[in-house]
């Protein structure tokens, strides 16, 4: 009997194509601000801080973590480093693959 299920790397290559094309790159873009703006929320909710205690941590507007744990608009890097280190006392690195 033949199985018709398929990975979840296959369902999104039918969906968006392969690697490398434009849809493909936008899906994979969307995916890692989702995954960032999730990380934000969930070590912010550890510290126990709503969304302004947590933005005057960090330097920044309650606005700015709100769009940054929904994923409304893309996060500057700035925002996103006072954020990871202010906010988290964590070190932001960004990795580059070619």
């Amino acid at each position: 009997m033949k199985s018709n299920l398929k990975t979840l790397d296959q369902l999104i290559e039918e969906t968006y194509g392969k690697l490398g094309s434009p849809s493909r790159n936008k899906f994979e873009w969307g995916a890692q601000l989702f995954k960032i703006s999730a990380m934000i929320k969930v070590a912010r909710l550890n510290l126990m801080l709503t969304q302004k205690e947590f933005a005057i941590k960090c330097g920044t507007s309650k606005y700015a973590i709100s769009i940054a744990e929904n994923n409304l608009i893309e996060i500057r890097i700035s925002t996103l480093q006072k954020i990871v280190e202010l906010g988290l006392g964590g070190r932001l690195v960004i990795n580059i693959k070619l």
